[in-house]
């Protein structure tokens, strides 16, 4: 039970902020969802990216944002898109290249690393601010990672323990797909009528 424990005791102590620390979770969580709505309302893309952990987590959460939030979202996992761009580049460019290519001014880049410095993350983040697109980072582990200042906004886990961090980075992008459906209903359902 030690690791549940361990959980709980993180869950207290996540530090979500932007020019600022936010003052309670709720306070962070609430201003996450105000770029979440923007981009919703505006109809501006929303990428997802990761590696490893964080890659199935950005997956997952692509197929949520777009099925149940509404968002329009899409993959940057297409294997002969991160085989090509990884081959002839360089897997450090496999996500600012398709941004340079896909992201227009405004639209929300959500980017999750574990430790925070991720060099193919950070030059997505890099990359999509050059555009004018704004930045919603996850990380963890050491408090001076590179990408914990990056963002717009920045969740950091105070952890240095991957299945931690990657459980409480899902459990905050899930809580936020939820708070969405429950605000606006589920965005696709089949229509019985058809």
């Amino acid at each position: 039970m030690k690791y549940i424990d361990d959980i709980i005791d993180l869950l207290q102590h996540i530090e979500i902020s932007a020019d600022r620390q936010f003052g309670t979770y709720d306070e962070g969580i609430f201003e996450i969802l105000l770029f979440l709505r923007e981009c919703k309302k505006n109809r501006k893309a929303l990428f997802i990216c990761g590696n490893g952990g964080s890659a199935g987590i950005a997956q997952h959460m692509t197929g949520d944002f777009l099925k149940n939030g509404g968002f329009r979202t899409f993959s940057m996992y297409g294997q002969p898109t991160i085989t090509c761009i990884s081959n002839d580049l360089s897997y450090e460019y496999v996500f600012c290249k398709q941004l340079e290519l896909l992201a227009n001014k405004d639209d929300l880049l959500i980017a999750i690393s574990s430790s925070g410095n991720s060099e193919n993350i950070i030059k997505a983040v890099k990359t999509i601010k050059k555009i004018g697109g704004k930045v919603i980072t996850f990380s963890g582990f050491k408090s001076d990672n590179k990408l914990k200042t990056l963002g717009d906004i920045n969740v950091y886990v105070p952890a240095e323990h991957y299945g931690m961090v990657e459980s409480i980075h899902n459990l905050i992008l899930q809580q936020l797909v939820d708070i969405i459906v429950d605000e606006d209903g589920v965005a696709m359902r089949l229509n019985t009528d058809d």
